[in-house]
């Protein structure tokens, strides 16, 4: 069986990679199993003291597997599930995000990203909206640009993505392993405790998110999804053609 995420361990940190260029690491059913089956195991495993999620390909994520997407209460606890690990989760993106991709990343506690990178929160396009990934992201995201992104779907790069709180580091050319050289030091110098017990104070509002919000983000995905607008505007992005809506 071909592996979509793909683990590999040093000096206390573990690395996992989407591992699916063929698609551009979108979220299919398989992927959201195989990575949240593997924080359990970095959750139990004394040697892990942070994971690092990173990608192949020139896509960090590409949102949804509109051909064998998730089931949202799926995505929506893998994403509770990097919340809530007692050890930090780090971001290393250096190609694209779209859509639920910006979810992973709003889990995170920290991320990094270089200038090949781009942003787009594209659900309104298709006849969607940003639902259940905003359980993340609202809490982190500049309310303002929040609202403006939501809406357009405009595409954004790293430093915009860091103004606004998506991430927490944008990068030179080439540097993004260099700008998380302090911050995965810094994880290693770090107590297992202390670690544990940072993270919980930094993510309580982000963890009350799911738990006020979740039941209702994850129905009102659901029916946006069987809706007669997401059905047109995702055989419109599958066929390569504007929705019937674009004016």
């Amino acid at each position: 069986m071909t592996t979509l995420a793909t683990p590999s361990h040093h000096r206390g940190i573990t690395t996992l990679t989407l591992d699916s260029p063929a698609n551009r690491n979108a979220l299919s059913a398989t992927l959201v199993g195989e990575l949240s089956e593997a924080l359990a195991g970095c959750a139990g495993d004394d040697s892990v003291r942070a994971v690092v999620l990173t990608h192949t390909g020139n896509t960090f994520c590409a949102g949804a597997d509109l051909t064998a997407p998730p089931e949202p209460a799926a995505f929506v606890a893998l994403m509770r599930a990097i919340v809530a690990l007692p050890k930090p989760v780090v971001a290393r993106v250096t190609g694209h995000v779209r859509a639920g991709g910006l979810g992973l990343l709003g889990a995170c506690d920290i991320s990094a990203a270089g200038p090949d990178s781009s942003f787009a929160l594209t659900e309104s396009r298709l006849g969607l909206a940003p639902a259940v990934i905003s359980l993340p992201l609202l809490p982190r995201l500049d309310p303002r640009a929040a609202a403006r992104y939501y809406l357009t779907g405009e595409r954004f790069d790293a430093e915009e993505a860091a103004r606004i709180g998506l991430i927490t580091l944008a990068s030179g050319p080439d540097d993004v392993d260099k700008a998380l050289v302090p911050v995965l030091d810094g994880l290693r110098r770090a107590s297992p405790q202390g670690l544990a017990a940072s993270k919980e104070l930094v993510t309580a509002t982000v963890l009350r998110s799911f738990e006020q919000n979740a039941e209702d983000l994850i129905a009102r995905s659901a029916a946006l999804f069987a809706s007669e607008d997401a059905r047109e505007g995702m055989t419109a992005f599958l066929e390569r053609r504007d929705p019937a809506w674009v004016l």
